[in-house]
């Protein structure tokens, strides 16, 4: 009475006494169904390969890799362009691939559920192993699986250098571009900047120290001319005075007069220097009051030659070695001191132009910062760019030469010796659960319906009443059940109640 009240242990086995055949013979005949079908089933074969990724010959430290994506995501783009339908047409066509009689479209979609790539994970990477993936493809046939999963991986290598080798040409080819732009930029910024160095040489900021000093060296020039300029005209007065001291004491000689135009030369010189000492000292100062006291000397000396020279015939006057010899140094000194000034003048000037120049540095470096910026800027992208430039070249070398990364066929792909599907064992033990499950629920399922009372707890389940007695089953082969105590009932409506004759008196 299954579901009419709760099962202890001796239930089950008395269950499985009764009804045992009904989970051993489903459990012996349907795995020898299960194995049979096998048989009627089209085997499936795969072939595996494995295909590892080689780092490339060169260290990074020196060639750094242009394609820096992930293998995931390369092997999903490679995926993609492998199983296109250009791609696997013709390999369909080649081995003939797919049920005979479905549509080429069919044909694809089949062919590409039968190919399986499957990436190594990071964990494995991490522990030591390199990188790669697996690839299977599963037909009916063992060579024809072998030889696709052979032509679908020489597809992969053969997709990962042109891939690659494009990927680096094509980066080449931009950075050759950008490098040429950035240069035709610097080589305007270069010249920019010399125009500007041009134009404002002697006033540019790296110039202003030597500026400063070639300032100072002038300045330092200015005032030794100065003072030897000072010394000159001292040295002059005194020869003049002594001149004219000498020209007062010394009498005439022969061969040898003062003529009216010696004296105007003489008075044209004085007054010069007379107007060069103004320009420069006051009235009061001695050198001019002397210079004025030799030109009024000089003025009366030419008032009275035109008197002495009525009274009797000009008498010619000589001057003496020590007049000519003063004469001859104040002619050299005059000429000295015309060239100081002339010196001192230059040096004037020259100390302007430096001031000016220093003056306009803080106007010229303003601007030259701008220049500058935007020329240095421009080096360092150029710079930035010659770099990789030559690093994608050397990286392209590398992929011409397959010495970069690269995929590599660890295990060819194999002849399979057995079907992947149907695996007959798994089919046996699938039987088996099968069959045994399918007895179960047929014992549990009779056992529910079943309202015979075998036991004690049956009766009180059944009735709520409680049981006066139990007599044991009687077998007798000849009556069968006939004229006997137990033939009252069925055989299966009383349970054999063993070593009982009395029991549980009611009240």
């Amino acid at each position: 009475m299954l579901g009419h009240r709760p099962l202890v242990v001796e239930d089950y086995f008395a269950i499985l006494k009764r009804r045992g055949w009904m989970i051993l013979i489903p459990a012996l005949l349907v795995p020898i169904i299960a194995v049979a079908i096998t048989y009627k089933i089209t085997p499936i074969y795969t072939s595996q390969t494995l295909v590892l990724i080689e780092p490339q010959t060169v260290p990074d430290t020196y060639v750094k890799p242009i394609i820096a994506e992930d293998l995931d995501s390369r092997l999903a783009s490679m995926k993609e362009q492998i199983l296109s339908r250009s791609r696997l047409e013709p390999i369909i066509e080649r081995f003939n691939l797919g049920t005979p009689g479905m549509n080429m479209d069919d044909k694809i979609l089949q062919t590409r559920k039968n190919i399986g790539i499957v990436p190594i994970h990071s964990e494995i990477q991490g522990a030591g192993g390199l990188p790669g993936f697996f690839i299977s493809f599963t037909a009916p046939d063992p060579h024809t699986a072998q030889l696709v999963c052979r032509e679908i991986t020489s597809l992969f290598v053969s997709e990962n250098l042109q891939a690659r080798e494009q990927s680096a040409e094509g980066t080449t080819a931009f950075l050759k571009g950008q490098l040429e732009q950035a240069k035709a930029n610097l080589d305007q910024q270069d010249q920019k900047l010399a125009e500007f160095q041009k134009q404002y040489m002697g006033t540019l900021p790296e110039q202003q120290a030597p500026n400063m000093e070639m300032l100072n060296t002038l300045g330092t020039q200015l005032d030794a001319t100065t003072q030897a300029l000072t010394r000159l005209e001292n040295d002059k007065t005194m020869v003049e005075s002594m001149l004219a001291q000498e020209s007062r004491q010394t009498p005439a000689a022969p061969g040898m007069r003062s003529t009216p135009q010696a004296d105007s030369i003489e008075l044209q010189r004085l007054q010069d220097k007379e107007a060069d000492l103004e320009a420069r000292y006051t009235p009061d100062y001695p050198d001019v009051v002397a210079v004025q006291r030799q030109i009024s000397d000089l003025k009366k000396q030419m008032a009275a030659a035109p008197a002495a020279s009525s009274t009797a015939a000009a008498t010619p006057r000589y001057d003496s070695p020590a007049t000519m010899q003063l004469r001859a140094q104040l002619t050299a000194m005059t000429q000295a001191i015309t060239q100081k000034k002339q010196q001192q003048g230059e040096l004037q000037a020259q100390i302007r132009q430096y001031q000016g120049k220093i003056q306009s540095t803080p106007l010229v470096e303003a601007k030259m910062k701008d220049l500058t910026r935007d020329h240095q800027q421009a080096q360092e992208f150029y710079d930035s760019l010659l770099g990789k430039m030559n690093n994608s070249q050397m990286a392209t070398d590398l992929e011409r030469r397959q010495e970069g990364e690269n995929f590599k066929i660890m295990d060819d792909a194999n002849l399979p010796d057995a079907p992947t599907f149907p695996n007959r064992m798994m089919f046996a033990i699938g039987g088996l659960v099968l069959g045994l499950g399918f007895g179960v629920l047929l014992i549990a399922f009779l056992e529910y319906r079943d309202k015979s009372l075998r036991t004690e707890r049956d009766v009180w389940a059944f009735t709520k009443l409680p049981t006066l007695a139990t007599i044991a089953l009687i077998h007798d082969t000849k009556a069968k059940g006939k004229g006997t105590i137990g033939g009252l009932f069925r055989k299966k409506d009383v349970a054999p109640a063993a070593n009982k004759s009395l029991a549980n008196v009611g009240s």
